[in-house]
């Protein structure tokens, strides 16, 4: 049997207000040819932040990025408090969680950090916990915070 296996591609973070967060660093890393992380920190500058929502969507390439399963918005305060509330956003927010500073509930009053995201973590969640079919994916999420679009974060990546 032959296991698909995820590989990133690009990573792009866009910061809308930069006066209330601003990206410090956005980037995908190959250290050899087994083993590759996505790293990311948004500097918060108005904080503490009280009301996070998060919009969800999975793209896959045909034509251009198409839907893909999933486009949802929740309310992350809420959910993060709540994480069977939502199983689709538990899946989304399981790709990053354990890599990640923003595993706790609102208010949230420090910057945010994915540090060292490895392809073999994905690659468990994309193959193993759902398997998904092999194409091009983009992975794309707007940042609201107290109903203001602040930030978008779009992460492509390939399932060969």
């Amino acid at each position: 049997q032959i296991t698909p296996l995820v590989e990133f591609t690009n990573i792009k973070c866009t910061s809308i207000d930069k006066k209330f967060d601003e990206f410090e660093y956005c980037r995908l890393k190959s250290v050899n040819r087994s083993y590759k992380y996505m790293s990311l920190k948004v500097n918060l500058y108005k904080v503490p932040i009280t009301k996070v929502k998060v919009n969800f969507a999975l793209l896959k390439r045909y034509s251009g990025y198409k839907p893909f399963l999933y486009n949802i918005t929740v309310d992350a305060c809420k959910v993060l408090k709540h994480p069977k509330s939502n199983p689709i956003f538990g899946f989304f927010h399981g790709l990053f969680k354990m890599h990640s500073n923003m595993n706790h509930t609102c208010p949230f009053d420090h910057d945010v950090v994915v540090d060292k995201l490895p392809t073999s973590h994905i690659n468990q969640q994309m193959t193993i916990v759902l398997s998904f079919p092999h194409g091009d994916y983009l992975f794309h999420s707007d940042w609201f915070a107290n109903g203001v679009h602040q930030a978008t974060v779009d992460f492509f990546f390939n399932l060969s």
